[in-house]
């Protein structure tokens, strides 16, 4: 479709912006010859020893995010679900900032599977409150993920707050970054991020029916709890790992999917791969306008999409309250 072919190219765009700007601005013929193997010097290392992996990453955890967005929204049918709101990235920052004061971690890598384990827990323990009769209500997991979320949110804070040297340690990986991300943080949970996607996108045709309510998606056929199940699967093994590798960054699995709606309409077998693109696209813009807003220095990219999301989600909140 040539929607999904604009989307490409506006990914590969944002690509080669973000090998190309920072704190030094590098020309896309150098970045080219870089690439290929045939530049030197400090900008040929600066891109591949830097910002290529940052990309990389950034391509990754924004294809997680987007996606996670997408099946969240689709197996609760509400519209403002995300990782946020499911209580995912709070339950990882949790994990991590205890683990941070406990363990005396220092490096991102170390955090993987802290962040891994608390934003599994938390999706399955929002979902423990959602069960009725042996089913999750829907309102009931997006309310008691929102819950989760702000209780969480509080014990991490008094953790960092009873320990400087957790404080600083956290702060940045807290904020959602990927700077100084490289690719040995990425391989440990890529094969996690690539079952989530499969996952995804095989369940796509059974969002549809859910989007019609539990009755009428079981009279087509639709094993709801089950798909409901691999959903929720699907999305603690996408934003787990994303939330693992850059930290919490909000908004991207809200953002995504509303981006692409619009465009594409409510069908998922066109929404979750749509969401794929869009992901990626919107963290990599993110990125690079965090490191050219205060060049030479940089905001982090959690911040820059909680800054530009915060006016988004008050449309959607408005929008859906009509």
């Amino acid at each position: 479709m040539p929607l999904f072919v604009i989307g490409i190219a506006g990914l590969a765009l944002c690509a080669a912006l973000s090998l190309a700007l920072g704190a030094r601005s590098v020309p896309l013929s150098t970045v080219a010859d870089a690439l290929f193997g045939d530049g030197h010097g400090r900008d040929a290392i600066a891109v591949t020893g830097l910002r290529l992996p940052r990309t990389v990453v950034g391509l990754a955890v924004g294809a997680a995010l987007g996606v996670a967005g997408a099946v969240a929204q689709g197996i609760t049918r509400n519209a403002l679900a995300s990782p946020t709101t499911l209580g995912i990235n709070a339950g990882a920052g949790f994990a991590v900032v205890t683990a941070i004061y406990v363990f005396q971690l220092t490096r991102p890598v170390e955090y993987l599977w802290f962040a891994f384990a608390g934003a599994a827990g938390a999706a399955l323990f929002a979902q423990a409150l959602a069960r009725r009769a042996g089913d999750i209500d829907p309102v009931r997991l997006a309310l008691g993920g929102t819950v989760l979320q702000l209780v969480l949110l509080s014990w991490t804070s008094a953790v960092m707050l009873a320990s400087k040297r957790t404080l600083d340690e956290a702060r940045f990986w807290l904020a959602g970054s990927l700077s100084g991300r490289t690719l040995d943080v990425l391989w440990p949970v890529l094969p996690m991020i690539v079952i989530g996607l499969v996952a995804a996108l095989a369940i796509s045709p059974a969002l549809n029916a859910l989007a019609l309510g539990d009755d009428s998606a079981q009279a087509l056929g639709v094993p709801v709890a089950r798909i409901r199940l691999a959903g929720g699967l699907a999305v603690v093994l996408l934003a787990g790992s994303a939330v693992a590798v850059a930290g919490p960054v909000a908004f991207i699995g809200l953002a995504a999917p509303h981006l692409i709606r619009p465009l594409l309409g409510g069908d998922h077998r066109l929404l979750v791969p749509g969401c794929l693109i869009a992901g990626p696209l919107l963290l990599l813009a993110a990125d690079v306008l965090g490191r050219l807003v205060v060049r030479p220095s940089e905001l982090e990219v959690g911040i820059v999409t909680a800054f530009l999301g915060a006016p988004l989600l008050a449309l959607l909140a408005r929008k859906v309250a009509r």
